[in-house]
């Protein structure tokens, strides 16, 4: 057998093309379906984000032509023709789809480096693969395998743990600054993508009470329906200034929205109650005399970026150990493959003479040329040990794939 992999992400192919090539959940799995069908592939993986679409197969038997067959079937069912996308794709077997996807699950081929949702985003296209029926032997080991490399890179090594976006940034520097969220009130002004992936962060965190102001009435309570809150008016910014103790905004506006004298005033009614404001508005939503005002904290985005370049450099700093424990859990998978490979020749090895027993044996090593000099030791060490062993030495030494020897 033989792992395959065609894909795109946000390196090699545009916004509009990765659109076109992406898969909806139920299309990811017709178009498994499909693969099967027509022999090209015996399991399927298919994972779709907004930064990626990536097609994982089992293949029958080694040859080009499996990629090929991928290739012309991914343009097919989106009816594009492949020479819109052949230089944008990516073509991967064996071992580099090992290397691949276990650098995906780490966040180390992410736009953000170490970012963490991606882990959620792989698990969920196995999860729906599987209960779809399109994994089989393979594809549940090496997904699983992933999904322990992304955890492991996670609690291992620092790679995840500093903010890398403004609004992740932003909330960091505020739990800081406030202890412990889960006891505040947060304010959001504005409505888009930044104030939403905001509003993200600090539901993770357990924040209890959240207002949502906005100009479009209709966006503020799009946010509030996915994320839970409440929604005011934007007239009545200026009179609830002294409620939160956070106040993130994130608007697009030509003049400040919140001046030294609103913040002064909601100080007084607050009782000079400390008052945290991220502003990561460009142009910026605050008067910057407020940062002057007695218990203001004020953050602006340029503040936030200069930690997010020096998280930058640390999450960098500790690729090496990540690319370190990928390459321990490649060892691992690769030999487990090879044991696979093992068991199915031990199965055709044990029907034939023995003296026919050596030329079947070239045979298959010449079928797995990829292999490294340790693999193939290990793959003609196992054999020999299952040729000379017991029914019962097999199992022990291999038990979960002797049954293999029954697969077509």
């Amino acid at each position: 057998m033989e792992i395959a992999l065609i894909g795109i992400n946000h390196r090699t192919a545009s916004i509009e093309l990765r659109e076109r090539l992406a898969f909806r959940v139920e299309q990811a799995c017709e178009a498994a379906d499909q693969l099967r069908a027509r022999g090209i592939l015996k399991e399927v993986v298919v994972l779709s984000t907004c930064n990626r679409t990536e097609v994982y197969g089992v293949t029958r038997d080694r040859t080009a032509d499996n990629l090929c067959a991928m290739e012309m079937f991914l343009g097919s069912y989106h009816q594009i023709a492949p020479a819109e996308f052949k230089d944008s794709l990516y073509r991967h077997a064996d071992r580099e789809v090992v290397r691949h996807l276990y650098r995906v699950a780490a966040g180390l081929d992410s736009m953000l480096l170490g970012e963490s949702e991606v882990l959620g985003q792989v698990r969920e296209a196995y999860r729906v693969a599987m209960d779809h029926g399109c994994t089989g032997r393979v594809l549940n080991r090496l997904f699983q395998s992933s999904l322990e490399v992304g955890k492991r890179i996670r609690t291992e090594t620092q790679i995840a743990t500093r903010p890398m976006s403004v609004a992740f940034a932003g909330v960091k520097q505020a739990e800081g600054l406030l202890r412990c969220l889960e006891s505040q009130r947060v304010m959001i002004v504005g409505a888009g993508a930044t104030s939403e992936q905001v509003v993200k962060h600090l539901c993770d965190r357990g924040v209890p009470q959240l207002r949502i102001l906005n100009r479009t009435l209709e966006n503020a309570k799009a946010v509030v329906a996915r994320y839970g809150g409440e929604v005011l008016a934007w007239e009545r910014l200026p009179e609830v200034l002294d409620w939160p103790d956070l106040i993130v905004s994130s608007v697009s506006t030509s003049d400040p929205i919140l001046t030294r004298q609103m913040v002064e005033a909601a100080m007084v009614a607050r009782r000079n109650r400390p008052l945290v404001i991220m502003d990561l508005g460009v142009p910026r939503n605050i008067a910057v005399d407020v940062k002057e005002i007695p218990h203001v904290h004020l953050s602006n985005v340029d503040s936030l970026t200069e930690v997010i370049e020096e998280n930058k450099k640390a999450r960098e700093e500790e690729i090496p150990r990540a690319l370190a424990l990928i390459e321990d859990q490649m060892d691992a998978f690769m030999r487990w493959q090879v044991g696979v490979a093992a068991c199915r020749a031990f199965s055709e090895l044990r029907s034939v003479p023995e003296h026919h027993r050596e030329a079947l044996l070239r045979k298959h090593l010449a079928a797995m040329s990829d292999l490294t000099e340790p693999e193939r030791l290990h793959f003609t060490g196992l054999l020999e040990k299952f040729l000379k062993g017991t029914r019962k030495e097999q199992v022990e030494y291999f038990p979960s794939d002797i049954e293999m020897q029954q697969e077509s």
